[in-house]
């Protein structure tokens, strides 16, 4: 549940401005003119012991001299001011503060992160919580609660609407709001939590999506340094079925130390956020756009059953167009019945296609009933999924009033997703005002549904998967991954995977020549032969691995040679491996990590020696199924291959995804105690051949972390 004070920062019964100013386009005024403005019904309280009365309210000297403690107060003073107002309102019960002084962590990351450490100390000891430093303030147009001084409400006539946003950033947070604004959508709830130094953008997130006017929200994050009240968000929206779309920038290492100036936090690592966001059924996007370009879909509250597209134009070139777009997408053309496209041939003139794409021509000029007669026909087809209508030409001589209300009663007649591409403003217009999502061009149209499908299949499969195994980052994860792990030598990596119920190749750990011999006997050549240290993680550079071997001379030369290698080095001689050596018709890897803020990370990809020349791999965070491996392995370049090409058999990907599911299970074993691990090479058979661990690298904690962590 969302601390009390979150919930009273949202709607608050009163609040303080200290540093209140009378000068609306300062920090200090522009709240008051928009709590005047835009209907808060709670009490407001000016502070500013240079005045009695700001912008038309009454205005106190000090805090201690109001005649109640407020539930929020925004603190619009600069340096130590800000500290000392900080400190004042926890003493005197102050629920919440939104922070927007600056000179803080954004601007000095170790003198200025110390100093809101310090600050937070103090004041969560007295039950107050900051938003900030460094807010540009909170909005709530639900309830007229402006603790904010953006320029942009100004700008963008606020109404309250079904779309929250938040984000660390003050631009960000209102950039989308005037986006959704030009598309003529309502805005609720737009906060920007700056330094995130006690609330963070997530925690406060978690108290957003419980607003149940609340449809679609939306996050902009620079770090993510509490995964588990991200976690949280995703838990409630999966519960109300309310998408999340997220824009989380520093894909790059260029953005990532842009993102730790900005806001003073740490980036994080991008393809374990990818991974951490897929698992929760959180949309990434790339940039702003992506945050809003397909809001009206989202909003619909559509649900489609597949993928499926119809297309329909006059253009014949954008018919062509929509079928390049949706194959990008990965949206297959719908195939029409041979009834429909024997109906569409009779209403069509005879040079017009009725195969999908549907090309109406430019008789649609001539003709302007050729579309709505057309649609009812298309709308008892069952095998489209999803229509986007192109009208790239229309105007006088159209009757594109009647285009728009045909449209918006076929989707309704439908309930399926629809968007329109339609370039020229005054078309547009007409089916914007049906309430239909319209794009430029058929490619924006396409993308936007893809988006919107993809995002609703993500968020089915994150609620199947998650139901009962929600995420829960733990703090002993952030300790041991900054610890110093301690290697295990293969002989023991390869034991403590196959306790876990891993598929090992067989093999022994020889300390001699003579149990060389006798492994051999035992396994059956030929064998593998490699030197066994935990001092060594790369073996072959050494001349410490030997394939082949078939005979007791040969085993017991291996062992003389690689005993010899092992001891010359320095490294410590744990004796030799003796294995069985496994053929199969592909090499994979399996690998895993604790990562300091989202805690067990696994790796599944193609392996072998190319493995980081040419890097195929998907990023899995535990609880996990054998089914979702399953899934990530299909979204792999590789998978076709693995698929089975060229007539050749499916490999046993069944038992692979069995592997990768234990690997996970492993990694949350608190008694396993590993910070990472490397199978490399898993070999995979054909279908119900299996698969077979011939080499692994694992790390653990060490003894004195281990006892740390307790």
């Amino acid at each position: 549940m969302p601390d009390s004070s979150l919930k009273a920062v949202l709607d608050p019964k009163s609040i303080a401005i200290i540093g209140a100013s009378d000068n609306p386009n300062k920090i200090g005024g522009r709240p008051l003119v928009y709590l005047s403005r835009f209907g808060y019904r709670g009490k407001v309280y000016p502070i500013n012991p240079k005045r009695t009365e700001t912008l038309g309210y009454k205005t106190y000297p000090a805090l201690r001299d109001l005649p109640e403690t407020p539930e929020v107060a925004i603190v619009a003073v600069p340096g130590d001011a800000a500290l000392a107002a900080v400190d004042e309102c926890a003493d005197l019960g102050v629920k919440a503060v939104v922070l927007m002084s600056s000179g803080f962590g954004e601007s000095d990351p170790v003198g200025g992160k110390e100093k809101e450490r310090r600050m937070v100390e103090r004041v969560r000891a007295k039950g107050t919580r900051i938003i900030g430093p460094n807010s540009q303030g909170l909005a709530n147009f639900g309830t007229g609660a402006i603790l904010s001084f953006s320029t942009m409400y100004l700008e963008a006539e606020p109404a309250d609407g079904p779309v929250a946003v938040l984000s660390q950033s003050g631009a960000m947070a209102v950039v989308p709001y005037g986006l959704m604004r030009q598309r003529g959508i309502g805005v609720r709830h737009s906060h920007a939590t700056g330094n995130d130094c006690d609330v963070t953008v997530s925690e406060l997130a978690a108290a957003v999506v419980e607003d149940p006017e609340v449809k679609l929200l939306l996050l902009y994050l620079e770090s993510i340094p509490d995964p588990e009240n991200l976690a949280e968000v995703a838990r409630i929206a999966r519960e109300r079925d309310l998408p999340v779309i997220a824009l989380k920038s520093g894909r790059t290492a260029a953005g990532q130390a842009a993102a730790s100036s900005h806001t003073g936090a740490l980036a994080n690592e991008d393809r374990v956020v990818d991974a951490f966001l897929e698992h929760h059924g959180i949309w990434r996007v790339r940039d702003t756009a992506g945050l809003v370009d397909a809001a009206e879909l989202y909003l619909k509250g559509w649900r489609p059953k597949g993928r499926r597209l119809v297309a329909i134009s006059n253009s014949g070139a954008v018919c062509v167009m929509s079928a390049d777009a949706a194959s990008m997408a990965g949206m297959p053309m719908a195939k029409l019945a041979d009834e429909t496209r024997a109906e569409l041939g009779r209403i069509l003139p005879s040079f017009a296609t009725t195969t999908n794409p549907i090309d109406i021509t430019a008789a649609l000029l001539t003709n302007s009933r050729l579309f709505g007669d057309i649609l009812p026909v298309i709308a008892k087809d069952p095998a489209a999924d999803a229509f986007v209508i192109g009208v790239p030409v229309a105007g006088v001589g159209y009757d594109v009033d009647a285009f728009a209300r045909d449209t918006a009663t076929f989707a309704a007649l439908t309930g399926k997703p629809l968007v329109v591409a339609a370039p020229q403003p005054n078309v547009m217009a007409r089916f914007k005002a049906e309430g239909l999502p319209v794009f430029t061009t058929e490619t924006q149209a396409v993308d936007a549904l893809n988006q919107y499908i993809s995002h609703l299949e993500l968020m089915n499969r994150a609620k199947t998967h998650r139901a009962d195994a929600p995420f829960v980052a733990k703090p002993r994860d952030r300790a041991s991954a900054s610890s110093t792990p301690v290697m295990l030598n293969e002989a023991d990596s390869l034991a403590l995977a196959q306790s876990h119920g891993l598929p090992v190749v067989a093999h022994r750990l020889c300390r001699s020549a003579e149990e060389c011999v006798e492994a051999l006997q035992a396994i059956g050549g030929p064998v593998a032969v490699k030197g066994c240290s935990a001092d060594i993680a790369h073996k072959s550079e050494l001349g410490l691995v030997r394939l082949g071997l078939n005979t007791p001379e040969e085993v017991t030369d291996a062992w003389h040679g690689m005993e010899r290698i092992i001891r010359d080095s320095g490294k410590r001689f744990d004796g030799v491996i003796v294995a069985a050596m496994r053929k199969g018709r592909r090499e994979m890897i399996i690998g895993a990590h604790r990562d300091p803020v989202f805690g067990p990370v696994v790796m599944v990809g193609d392996g072998g020696k190319y493995v980081e020349a040419l890097p195929d791999l998907r990023l899995l965070l535990p609880p996990f199924s054998a089914d979702e491996v399953a899934e990530a392995l299909a979204r792999l370049r590789i998978a076709p291959v693995l698929g089975g090409v060229r007539g050749e058999p499916p490999m046993d990907l069944a038992a692979l995804s069995e592997a990768v599911a234990a690997v996970g299970r492993l990694m949350m074993d608190p008694a396993a105690k590993i910070v990472s691990l490397d199978l490399n090479p898993v070999l995979v058979g054909s279908a119900g051949e299996g698969c077979a661990i011939v080499d692994a690298v694992i790390f653990r904690e060490s003894a004195n972390d281990t006892m740390g962590n307790k």
